[in-house]
C-alpha cells in the first residue's frame, strides 16, 4: 500500500497576502480558492512539480500564523533556485553547504547535491528549507532506507 502526503496546511494571518506570496513570489499554482462558508476559506497551492500541496486559508487550522518551520522542498539546482527566489523579490538566505560542522556559505566549485541548502520565510514567519537533490541513494518506489 503506498502512502502519500498531499496536503499541508499553513497557518497565515492574511490570506491573500500568503496567496499573492505562494502563486506570485514562490510560482505555487493556485489549485482553487473556495469559500466554503462566511467562517472557512481554503486556498490550495502546489509547488511546481510537487505531488504535495498546501492550504492557507480561514478556518483551516488551528496552528499560530508563523509556527510552521521546516517545509522542505526540493530542487535540481539550488543555485538557479536561487537566483528565481531573488528575482521575485523573496529573501532567501545564501546558498548553503550542509556538513559535519554545520553550515557554511557555498563555495562556487561545491558538489550541493544533497548537501545544498537555502532557507526562508513566509510573510508569517512559517519556516521553508530548499534542498538540491539530484540523485538519491533509494529513489522513490525502490527498497532500502
Amino acid at each position: 500500500m503506498q502512502w502519500t502526503l498531499e496536503v499541508v496546511v499553513v497557518p497565515v494571518s492574511d490570506v491573500d497576502r500568503a496567496k499573492e506570496f505562494y502563486a506570485d513570489r514562490l510560482g505555487f499554482t493556485l489549485d482553487h480558492d473556495a469559500r466554503v462558508s462566511d467562517d472557512m476559506r481554503v486556498v490550495q497551492l502546489t509547488p511546481p512539480g510537487s505531488g504535495c500541496s498546501i492550504v492557507i486559508g480561514t478556518g483551516v487550522g488551528v496552528m499560530e500564523p508563523g509556527s510552521l518551520k521546516g517545509l522542505q522542498l526540493v530542487v535540481g539546482d539550488i543555485r538557479a533556485a536561487h537566483a528565481q527566489l531573488a528575482e521575485r523579490g523573496v529573501t532567501t538566505t545564501p546558498v548553503q553547504v550542509a556538513g559535519p560542522g554545520g553550515f557554511r556559505p557555498a563555495e562556487p566549485d561545491d558538489d550541493l547535491n544533497n548537501q545544498g541548502f537555502l532557507f526562508f520565510d513566509d510573510p508569517d514567519g512559517n519556516g521553508w528549507v530548499v534542498q538540491q537533490i539530484t540523485a538519491r541513494l533509494n529513489p522513490p518506489g525502490t527498497s532500502g532506507g
